[in-house]
């Protein structure tokens, strides 16, 4: 059985600037024609709407690339347009990411008005001097403004801030911690810097131009983060965000319970249970002159999707679950896959874990696995490790 909600991701590629840390699909380019933007992600909206006619939307998301790039007129639009072609829950989420320059600070009223209800500021840190190193082109000043601003605005919004940074200390991380917690915010999401390859970053770090912490002191930033936003109210219900009761993230809570969601806009990625109750994943083509291009051709920018078999669905779900705070119901999973965690997962093992911290609650009987603060921060290896 299919959970008839569905969330809706737009990427929008381009940035005024690339930073130095970022491998996400990001494109630099003056010249872009806003409308034939908007025309190709209506397009694209049509597709979709008749491969998931009936479904409901719980959430849209502006990610990218810099979303608050956009014409205000050309996000209302397509909030129009999803509107238009599918039923919405009547209190659906709708965010866009926004970077805290004045140029985009001053379109947040419109934003608002083009029907965006929640706003996530790219702040990344809380003094001028690492601003500076991770390439950003506001100052802290412009970061206070901007979330002075969206808190103003809107009733929900958030900010992201990147730890573990290049001679950060401890104490200095948690002066940030509670500069954050005192500007009111609701939700945090808080990243570890990793150096990933292909990146100017990646380069300087190799060349030795900069060194971040080693892993025992990353693991003492996660646990500090964890301790200090638990103690203000704002616990971790993920594994890098944090956020008071009932200002989580509707739309990533999708894809940590692995729910369907359509990714429209270069480089996006979707999960989608079809009619006959197949599931696939989507992938649209990364180049955005190539996305156009097919978009203007055959109505999608879609490569050809990937059927994944009730295995491929078992994993995703439990490495996606597990990130969470409230873990994974193994009889969702069953459900949803007709697969018997016993015969997947090694109990005796998950057992052996809980002796020594790693999960939470005993799995019998509350049909769960939750992984324990200690477990989230070991994820990648513990997932191989309990599976047959």
């Amino acid at each position: 059985m299919v959970d008839n909600h569905i969330g809706i991701y737009f990427h929008w590629p381009f940035c005024a600037s690339k930073c130095p840390y970022c491998d996400f699909n990001v494109h630099i380019q003056d010249d872009i024609n806003q409308q034939t933007w908007l025309e190709a992600y209506l397009r694209s909206i049509e597709y979709y709407a008749e491969l998931m006619n009936g479904r409901q939307v719980r959430s849209i998301f502006f990610g990218g690339g810099t979303p608050s790039l956009m014409e205000p007129q050309l996000v209302e639009k397509i909030i129009e347009k999803v509107r238009a072609s599918w039923n919405c829950v009547n209190d659906f989420e709708i965010t866009l990411e926004a970077n805290p320059t004045s140029v985009e600070m001053n379109k947040f009223q419109a934003f608002k008005e083009a029907g965006v209800n929640r706003v996530s500021l790219g702040v990344q840190a809380l003094n001028d001097e690492d601003l500076k190193f991770l390439g950003r082109t506001h100052d802290v000043a412009h970061a206070l403004a901007a979330i002075e601003v969206a808190s103003s605005l809107f009733d929900r919004f958030s900010f992201d801030l990147i730890y573990a940074r290049p001679e950060q200390s401890l104490e200095d991380w948690e002066k940030e911690l509670k500069i954050a917690v005192s500007l009111r915010a609701s939700h945090l999401s808080l990243y570890q810097l990793t150096i990933e390859r292909n990146t100017p970053f990646y380069f300087s770090h190799e060349q030795g131009q900069f060194s971040v912490p080693e892993e025992g002191l990353a693991a003492d930033f996660y646990t500090l983060t964890g301790e200090v936003l638990s103690g203000y109210g704002l616990p971790a219900y993920e594994v890098s965000n944090y956020a008071k009761a009932g200002h989580e993230s509707q739309h990533n809570l999708i894809y940590w319970r692995y729910d369907d969601y359509i990714g429209i806009g270069p480089g996006a990625h979707g999960r989608l249970t079809l009619p006959d109750e197949s599931k696939v994943a989507t992938r649209e083509h990364h180049a955005p002159d190539i996305w156009l291009k097919h978009v203007e051709e055959k109505g999608s920018g879609m490569h050809p999707s990937k059927i994944l078999s009730a295995k491929d669905q078992f994993l995703e779900e439990i490495m996606m679950g597990l990130r969470l705070r409230e873990g994974v119901p193994l009889e969702r999973i069953e459900r949803r896959t007709g697969l018997v965690t016993k015969d997947l997962i090694d109990f005796k093992r998950v057992e052996l874990l809980a002796q020594h911290g790693d999960f939470m609650g005993n799995v019998k009987s509350t049909g769960r696995l939750v992984l324990s603060d200690k477990g989230r921060l070991r994820l990648n290896a513990i997932v191989p490790y309990i599976l047959k």
